[in-house]
């Protein structure tokens, strides 16, 4: 397997490869065009200002300046234009085939061997183009002028290709190194964070839930990568703190019930206690507190399951909570805790489990009576909203610690540390209640202030989503 380093590394490369191919294609095609059309229109000049300079040597009729149309037409045999003139009759003024025609040959194969090295497959030939010389407006004779054709190149233009070809060779090469060393830069910015979070999250893998990936980047995607490792680390610590203490807290409730119903039975057996019906009560009691904590247990385990089907029936939860609250009026009363309900003339209805939504209000209530001392208060609002329902629960009790509001939802954590059974309970009421809420796909939070009350807010969905009716 490749790593992501080198496969990064090599798409730069190969990108920087394909680039400058393209471009090279590309300005070798449109150049050496170009190129063509303006060797075709240099030779085409060249003939036409022989062709006039020839014109200018005629004189008189049927005298020309044969020593100047000579040094013409070697000049341009230097040039690679073998000319021939003739006057208006047709006689022969001038040949440079005649004149050298060895060097005539030679010129021809040069020029043939230089488009045979630009191009293998070249099929060209000797081509001759033919004009009137024309003096003061009166053709006075004409020049045939012969080259290698259609067109050709000369020593010049050759080098000056090679030249440009050596340019596009030199910036492809320079091209490929810039690009290998920004590719390596770039795939090392990208690898070295992803490196970090494959540690951390195997060193996580293996318990070590303290482990944070330190690496900072500005890449969005890793920058978001590294924060959601971070944050699946605090999750597990912070779940791995809350089993140990569940393992704890549960230890605790079972130890003392069982301890208590230990005690008293062996007195009984040694004959110590007689087993009187108080001490059996005693005893009694115990065993229904551990039944009710296996119940809320079998609740809890049955809410947070996959397998939980709600039996969905549209209700008013304003109606609901008034009977409940009418329930539980006396046990309020008892304590001197005031309980109020506003639910206003419009009426909140949903479509939910209407058992379950009770369980939800039975033990928020519960919760809001035992931590509110008396002469307190309780108050519960119901009130509909644009996509749900809203309930709020404040009372005026003790409050909670900002330290412990994140896991009060949890089973069995109390923010008393005392565990008081009296005012303790259980510690399954809230997750409970969340179990719930989050079945029905809606929310509770809660705030609250050490000795200024606590307020929960539960909002349950008008109606299920599609996932939900499925």
């Amino acid at each position: 397997m490749i790593s992501l380093r080198w496969k990064l590394s090599l798409s730069y490369v190969l990108v920087a490869i394909s680039v400058v191919c393209l471009v090279s294609l590309a300005a070798n095609f449109l150049l050496e065009r170009q190129f063509r059309d303006y060797v075709k229109e240099r030779q085409e000049e060249r003939n036409r200002q022989t062709v006039a300079l020839l014109a200018r040597q005629y004189q008189a009729p049927g005298v020309w300046k044969e020593t100047t149309v000579q040094a013409i037409g070697i000049n341009a045999l230097e040039q690679g234009m073998i000319v021939k003139v003739r006057d208006a009759g047709g006689e022969v003024i001038w040949d440079a085939t005649r004149h050298n025609n060895g060097l005539c040959q030679q010129m021809l194969s040069h020029m043939a061997r230089n488009m045979s090295s630009r191009y293998p497959n070249w099929n060209g030939g000797y081509t001759v183009a033919r004009y009137s010389a024309k003096n003061q407006f009166q053709t006075v004779g004409s020049v045939e002028i012969g080259y290698y054709g259609p067109f050709f190149y000369t020593d010049t233009d050759l080098a000056f290709i090679n030249t440009l070809n050596r340019i596009l060779l030199g910036v492809t090469v320079c091209t490929l190194l810039v690009a290998l060393v920004v590719g390596v830069a770039m795939a090392r910015s990208v690898s070295a964070p992803i490196s970090r979070v494959i540690e951390t999250t195997g060193r996580i893998a293996e318990g070590r839930y303290e482990q944070r990936v330190e690496h900072r980047t500005d890449i969005k995607e890793l920058h978001q990568l590294t924060g959601a490792i971070n944050g699946l680390a605090d999750s597990l610590q912070k779940q791995e703190l809350l089993r140990k203490r569940l393992s704890a807290d549960v230890a605790h409730e079972l130890r003392t019930p069982l301890a208590t119903v230990q005690s008293h039975l062996e007195a009984m057996i040694d004959g110590i206690w007689a087993a009187d019906p108080s001490r059996l009560k005693s005893c009694h009691e115990e065993i229904l507190r551990l039944s009710r904590m296996v119940q809320d247990l079998h609740k809890l385990s049955k809410y947070e399951g996959e397998d939980l089907k709600l039996e969905r029936t549209r209700f008013d939860l304003g109606e609901l909570a008034r009977a409940i609250v009418l329930n539980f009026e006396h046990e309020f009363k008892n304590k001197s805790v005031a309980l109020e309900l506003r639910t206003g003339p419009i009426p909140a209805p949903v479509l939910a489990d209407r058992d379950k939504l009770s369980q939800v209000l039975v033990n928020l209530l519960a919760n809001a009576l035992k931590f509110t001392p008396a002469g307190g208060r309780v108050e519960m609002v119901i009130a509909p909203q644009q996509r749900g329902v809203q309930m709020v629960l404040r009372d005026t009790g003790i409050g909670i610690a900002a330290a412990d509001l994140p896991n009060i939802f949890e089973r069995f954590y109390r923010a008393d540390p005392s565990r008081n059974r009296l005012s303790g309970g259980s510690g399954i009421g809230l997750a409970i209640v969340k179990a719930i809420v989050d079945a029905h796909q809606g929310t509770v939070t809660v705030e609250s202030q050490p000795g200024r009350g606590s307020t929960f807010t539960v909002f349950i969905p008008a109606a299920p989503s599609p996932q939900d009716r499925e």
